[in-house]
């Protein structure tokens, strides 16, 4: 075996224990879960980086002496996204514990009483939404009836609307008239 063959199985086996820790139910193994993870990721990166060599300064050496600096920039950035997102997971560990002296996620009454819901329960609710296809006079578009919810003002309607507001007219008369060659009157 080579190095990077034992790093590619060393890197399989924490992302495993990682997917495998951060499906349970405590957030501290959820959080020992996503280390592994960013550390699994860390090594992925080290692996695809390539045989290391000499930094890729231009004049430092020949182009392909230099390492590759992208996943070293990448490693670098997971690092610090491994970091808040780790101080992030650890403030809700606390708060969890200080509020119920656990750190176990439980279900909500909600989300059992959804789980439970059968099939039955679910059929019944696309009947009541095919009542709606079936009354083809219940409408929800009112304008332009008499009993219309909205009414639409214009200045014409009534005296008290002034609209006497500035507006963008073409250069001519008052009013943007022009004649049949496009001049104002």
């Amino acid at each position: 075996m080579t190095v990077s063959a034992v790093l590619v199985i060393i890197m399989a086996v924490l992302f495993a224990c990682g997917v495998y820790a951060m499906l349970e139910r405590s957030l501290t193994r959820v959080l020992i879960g996503f280390l592994l993870l960013g550390n699994a990721t860390n090594l992925f990166l080290l692996i695809v980086m390539g045989r290391p060599g000499v930094a890729s300064f231009f004049g430092s050496g020949d182009v392909e002496e230099m390492s590759d600096p992208l996943p070293q920039a990448l490693t670098l950035t997971a690092i610090v996204i491994t970091f808040a997102v780790s101080a992030f997971l650890l403030a809700l560990i606390y708060r969890s514990w200080q509020l119920g002296q656990a750190d176990t996620v439980v279900d909500d009454e909600e989300d059992i009483a959804v789980r439970d819901r059968g099939t039955v329960e679910e059929d019944q609710m696309d009947d009541e939404t095919s009542i709606e296809d079936e009354d083809d006079d219940a409408t929800t578009d009112f304008i332009g009836t008499d009993t219309a919810p909205i009414t639409v003002l214009h200045h014409r309607d009534l005296d008290g609307i002034r609209d006497d507001a500035p507006v963008d007219r073409p250069r001519g008369d008052a009013r943007g008239r022009r004649d049949e060659g496009g001049e104002p009157r």
